[in-house]
């Protein structure tokens, strides 16, 4: 027969541990927890490790200490030049009152749900005030950063902390995603002939300015080689005149020889009679004696 006192002492212990187990709970270092007392939140526990609660009374709600990922389904919004695209948008929180995160989404699902909207409300009336160029430009972060600004201020109403807002894509739906493309097309090759046709506008300027040039330079050289020639035959026959005037057999001479240079070229044929005064100096090593 079993010893009673043992089997007092056993049960005892027994309730002890549940009791002990009851009152206690631990908190893991990536985790906060709020204490709950018929449903009613009592006070929070931001800090990790082994704490303890009334046993059978209260309850213990744990919620993420981390940076938590927040990403809305994406929505198509038409844009300020009535364009319509599909933006697709995220954010990353965390959650720094569990109390209020509590009271006003009750759980991570309805908070998800709930901010979401907002987020997507956000994207979808600061995007609307931009264009297509804009959100292909420096300025799509300016719109973020107006989000951002939005959702931020929004965010301690649910005991969260907004760390980031970012606009991941943003893409032409399929049904204006060729005509948009064609419409681009056609523009830059608009553009392309305009631009060749400038090129060619100055093309043709500039050869017109350069043949202006080449006929005013052959011009201006074609007048001074005549001045120049003009002044080189005026110094020839004034160096021939002077020669006849010292000479004047050896200016006959020099004269003779310019004529049979002119006149006897290829194939040139000529009959004159041997004594002709044309052949004066030709076949005579010396000129005739003066008179």
């Amino acid at each position: 027969m079993r010893n009673p006192v043992l089997v007092i002492l056993a049960i005892i212990i027994g309730v002890g541990g549940i009791i002990a187990y009851s009152a206690s709970f631990t908190v893991h270092q990536a985790q906060q927890a709020l204490v709950l007392q018929f449903g009613n939140p009592v006070r929070p526990v931001p800090d990790a490790g082994l704490h303890f609660k009334y046993p059978f009374i209260q309850n213990v709600q744990f919620f993420d200490k981390r940076i938590l990922d927040l990403d809305p389904q994406p929505q198509e919004v038409l844009l300020s030049d009535q364009k319509r695209i599909r933006v697709d948008s995220f954010a990353r929180y965390k959650i720094v009152d569990p109390l209020e995160f509590l009271k006003t989404a009750s759980n991570d699902q309805n908070f998800r749900q709930i901010f979401g909207n907002l987020v997507n409300s956000a994207v979808r009336a600061e995007v609307a005030k931009a264009s297509l160029a804009d959100m292909l430009s420096s300025k799509r972060a300016e719109v973020m950063g107006n989000i951002f600004s939005i959702l931020k201020a929004q965010a301690p109403k649910f005991g969260v902390e907004l760390v980031d807002l970012r606009i991941g894509r943003t893409d032409l739906p399929d049904a204006t995603l060729q005509p948009v493309y064609q419409r681009m097309r056609s523009e830059r090759i608009a553009e392309a002939a305009e631009i060749r046709a400038k090129g060619e506008e100055q093309k043709l300027t500039k050869q017109a300015e350069a043949d202006r040039q080449r006929t005013v330079i052959f011009a201006e050289a074609n007048r001074t080689s005549q001045i120049l020639r003009g002044e080189g035959e005026g110094k020839k026959n004034q160096i021939l005149g002077d020669a006849f005037g010292q000479d004047p057999e050896f200016f006959n001479f020099y004269r003779s020889m310019e004529a049979y240079e002119n006149a006897f070229g290829d194939g040139t044929t000529i009959v004159l009679s041997p004594d002709s005064e044309f052949f004066r100096y030709f076949g005579h090593a010396q000129p005739k004696e003066k008179q």
